[in-house]
Parts: structure tokens; sequence; C-alpha cells
């Protein structure tokens, strides 16, 4: 079993490229759901990957299955237009640093 789950997400057909990230439209209802997912311990890590107002963005997510977070972010007020998932793949760690190192 996969100790995390990745996600990429890209931009979708609705993405505004005259408008950088936190300027297109439903930014605040989007962070205010991605820091829901976030405080319930769902997403420990996500951002842009490269530029910040680049073509991806990555989630590092501790779910129980693909299908437990595809069902989630099928709620995000951009799913499928601003952002659309371009995969979902199990992550399992075989390499940690140690607490405090």
């Amino acid at each position: 079993m996969a100790d995390y789950f990745l996600v990429e997400h890209v931009r979708g057909p609705a993405w505004d490229p005259g408008r950088g990230r936190r300027d297109q439209a439903g930014w605040d209802e989007h962070a205010r759901f991605m820091d829901q997912l976030a405080d319930e311990g769902i997403v420990l890590l996500g951002g842009p990957v490269g530029d910040v107002n680049g073509e991806k963005s990555v989630l590092v997510c501790k779910v129980t299955s693909e299908s437990d977070i595809r069902a989630r972010l099928a709620r995000d007020p951009w799913a499928g237009t601003i952002l659309t998932v371009a995969s979902v793949q199990p992550w399992s760690i075989w390499l940690r640093a140690k607490a405090g190192a």
C-alpha cells in the first residue's frame, strides 16, 4: 500500500493565460477549499512546480486510495475548469531524513 498519493494538476480550459495564478477567477474559493484539505490532513504539501504561474502544480496527499482523492478534488471550485487533474500516482516512501536533521 502507498504511503501517499501525488496529484499533478495542469491548467484547465478556463485558465486565463493573461492572469497570474492568484488572479484567476475564483481564487479565494479555491484557496479556502485547499486550506480545508490541508487542515484535515488530506493535503500535506502543495504548490506550483517551477514558475509560480506555470503549467503544473503538485499535491502530496494522505488518503487511502486514488478514488478518495479524486472524489475530494472533484469538489474544488476550480475542478475541471481552471485546473484539471493530469495524474494521481501512489508514492511509497523508502528514504526519509531523521527528525531534527
